[in-house]
């Protein structure tokens, strides 16, 4: 294990104690926590040598100046907020990885700047919305978010002046396409087909195109003992069906659909449900096959309704299209993963959403991915090698002077 990779890991379990609960990893939007995280990785950038701010939206940022002050930048970086019960590398990893990247590029000499960033936002987990930090970088904030509000109650415009943020001041966050060459990520695959192949490393191709919806299916309620199954209309068997059509067609149409909640009314044991309320994760590789399989799952779930004397209903509560990376930045991601040893790196498109999906608005993006033991993600059980992430930061770092010499 390279000393430098050594540093990486005991950095990655130093921000995990960074947490709002003592027995599981949680770090949200705009929390103490968050707060806490950018102190401590801001002083990291600091000794590899960056200067320092917290830009408008709450993200942690740095820069080491190119040959001349005031070049176009390459920005790396990912995120450090977490899903509750998270992992410790999921974002962070790659956070740390840019300022390791950073620590062994040559100061001033490069015909660009370098800079790294901690996006405040990727998960969504407080206020239900993804990607909060990355798309205030890119300028495609929506106003409408001011309104949205976390479990307390908060809205997030009262979350960014808790912060000591100013909302009014968000567009400050935005960045040119002028300020910016490129964006690259390192982050943990979060699938298996690394750790099959028996590889450390791979360069994506894209990035999944998602939607999320929350589903309601609607019947009424009555005794479980005195209401006869011919005068049935329970919601709960009907989503229950719909959950086993999802599966079936989106292995049929090869996307991903999940259901990953569903919460029966009015909720009493001796109580036929009058209400189901679900969500899906709808992802692709391609928006068109997201899309084709959304309308075969809308068709089946007003067949079900139908037949069944229910009404369904949903709302779309999360949409980011597919996005490609980019063809020169990949080949520089490609080459440094060949300084590794690898003559011929894997390339395959990542299934997870990465805050790319937001900057891609505003400058072409590409990403490098390594190893996690079984595709574990958000998951304490997250886990990589120390040999991964040394071979990881060769990649990146070579990947990077790559690009400059192009």
């Amino acid at each position: 294990m390279s000393t430098d990779a050594a540093l990486i890991l005991d950095r990655c379990d130093e921000l995990a104690t960074i947490s709002s609960d003592p027995e599981h990893l949680v770090r949200v939007h705009l929390s103490p926590e968050h707060k806490a995280a950018n102190e401590l990785v801001a002083t990291w950038m600091e000794q590899a040598g960056l200067s320092t701010w917290q830009d408008a939206a709450g993200n942690q940022c740095g820069r080491m100046e190119g040959s001349e002050p005031g070049l176009p930048a390459l920005l790396l970086g990912s995120h450090i907020d977490t899903v509750p019960d998270a992992g410790r590398y999921d974002g962070m990893l790659g956070v740390l990885l840019a300022i390791a990247v950073v620590n062994r590029l040559p100061t001033n000499t490069l015909p660009f700047a370098v800079e790294v960033v901690a996006f405040s936002d990727e998960e969504g987990t407080r206020f239900g919305t993804a990607l909060l930090g990355s798309r205030a970088l890119a300028g495609t904030w929506d106003d409408d978010w001011w309104n949205l509000r976390d479990a307390d109650g908060i809205s997030l415009f009262e979350a960014f002046q808790d912060f000591g943020l100013d909302p009014a001041r968000l567009p400050g966050a935005f960045r040119r396409p002028d300020d910016l060459i490129g964006y690259l990520e390192a982050h943990i695959e979060q699938g298996p087909y690394l750790e099959d192949a028996d590889r450390r490393l791979a360069v994506v191709t894209s990035i999944a195109g998602a939607r999320r919806f929350e589903f309601t299916m609607t019947g009424k309620a009555g005794h479980a003992g005195g209401t006869p199954y011919d005068r049935r209309k329970d919601a709960l068997v009907g989503a229950s069906e719909l959950v086993i059509e999802i599966e079936r067609l989106s292995k049929q149409q090869h996307v991903i659909g999940t259901v990953g909640k569903l919460e029966a009314f009015p909720g009493g044991v001796n109580v036929i449900p009058g209400r189901v309320e679900f969500s899906l994760d709808l992802r692709a590789e391609f928006d068109d096959d997201r899309d084709e399989a959304l309308r075969l799952i809308d068709e089946a779930a007003d067949e079900i309704a139908r037949r069944r004397g229910l009404h369904f209903s949903k709302h779309e509560i999360y949409r980011a299209d597919a996005v490609v990376c980019d063809l020169d930045l990949r080949a520089g991601i490609e080459a440094g993963i060949r300084t590794t040893g690898d003559d011929s790196p894997l390339a395959f498109w990542s299934r997870a959403g990465h805050d790319g999906m937001a900057v891609v608005a505003v400058t072409p993006i590409a990403m490098l991915f390594l190893r996690c033991k079984g595709g574990v993600s958000h998951h304490p059980d997250e886990s990589v090698r120390a040999s991964d992430v040394a071979a990881a930061l060769d990649a990146y770092e070579a990947a990077v002077l790559a690009l400059a010499q192009r």
